[in-house]
């Protein structure tokens, strides 16, 4: 017989270790509150960088683990290898998927296997000879600078002339020992997120990202912002360009071996859309895209944390 949601006790893991901390609470208790409303019968947060964690998890004969957590130690597969350990069911990708997608030099190389189109990139790594002038020979000075593992924009650099290179790679490398370096692609900038509801891999409608005229990218400070102020949905793009966006989005879920929900980011270039990056656990505050997607889809965003939930356990039985 199956478990009533009423009867359930559903852990939703937030905050972290991650420079995206508090991004991580905003979206924790947004999905709590939505399980609530879902109805399941206790929903609690909790904080995996906290020393009591472990003990907490153990002693609350938790139903399943909804995870909430960005960046280093959430989408990198260590939270999912100890919810594995713990025998406790979990949302989203597992520990490898996560980790492929977390490592943005090695999910390209997935998205190339898979067909998917990247932008041109050198990859480095600390403690390499850097020469900031052969990577300008080879990619021209219009530049996006970036850690290889990190999220939510920290650390990237748009570069626009050969002199901001070598400060921009310095800034990327504080956030860890890989560093991606890529030519800036012009054009539309959109994501599109995917949604798995144990039947069918869903593209969602598709979100035009506007920067405001006062910021060089899509950084920290927009993200933030009011979403009617620069989110558009649907986005304003050819058929044959959302289309294909909508299709790429799909191969990137699966390529990277991606459950549950993703959210692929692309620029939609004169030649169609070209990848940037997946992100295994979207942002899910009030000000966030998946959830601006999934309400424009036409769904309760209760109903889709609900979904992953009972999905997750469902994956869990079935090993």
């Amino acid at each position: 017989m199956a478990v009533q949601r009423e009867s359930m006790r559903i852990a939703v893991l937030a905050g972290g270790i991650s420079s995206e901390r508090e991004i991580s609470f905003s979206s924790g208790k947004n999905a709590a509150a939505a399980l609530k409303t879902a109805g399941f019968g206790t929903v609690d947060l909790l904080d995996p960088a906290d020393e009591s964690f472990l003990d907490a998890i153990r002693a609350g004969k938790y139903d399943a683990a909804f995870i909430a957590l960005h960046g280093a130690g959430g989408e990198d597969g260590m939270i999912q290898h100890i919810m594995e350990y713990l025998g406790i069911p979990y949302t989203g990708s597992d520990a490898l998927a996560s980790a492929c997608s977390a490592d943005k030099e090695l999910s390209k190389l997935l998205y190339e296997r898979a067909g998917i189109p990247v932008a041109a990139g050198v990859a480095l790594r600390r403690g390499d000879d850097i020469d900031p002038g052969s990577i300008v020979a080879k990619l021209g000075e219009h530049l996006f600078v970036k850690p290889a593992i990190n999220g939510s924009s920290y650390g990237v650099t748009k570069v626009d002339a050969a002199d901001q290179l070598p400060a921009a790679i310095d800034l990327a490398f504080e956030y860890g020992d890989e560093v991606l370096v890529e030519f800036c692609l012009e054009g539309t900038e959109i994501t599109v997120g995917v949604y798995d509801d144990g039947t069918t891999l869903q593209a969602l409608p598709i979100v035009e990202i506007c920067t405001p005229d006062d910021v060089d990218f899509y950084d920290l400070d927009v993200k933030y912002r009011d979403p009617s102020d620069i989110h558009v949905i649907p986005a304003r793009l050819e058929e044959a360009d959302y289309a294909r966006a909508q299709e790429l989005a799909r191969a990137a879920h699966r390529a990277l071996g991606c459950s549950g929900f993703s959210r692929s980011d692309f620029i939609v270039t004169a030649d169609g859309p070209i990848i940037l990056e997946t992100n295994t656990i979207p942002g899910m505050t009030d000000t966030s895209l998946y959830p601006d997607e999934v309400r424009h889809a036409g769904m309760e965003f209760s109903d889709v944390c609900a979904t992953l939930v009972e999905s997750a356990i469902a994956r869990h039985n079935a090993r």
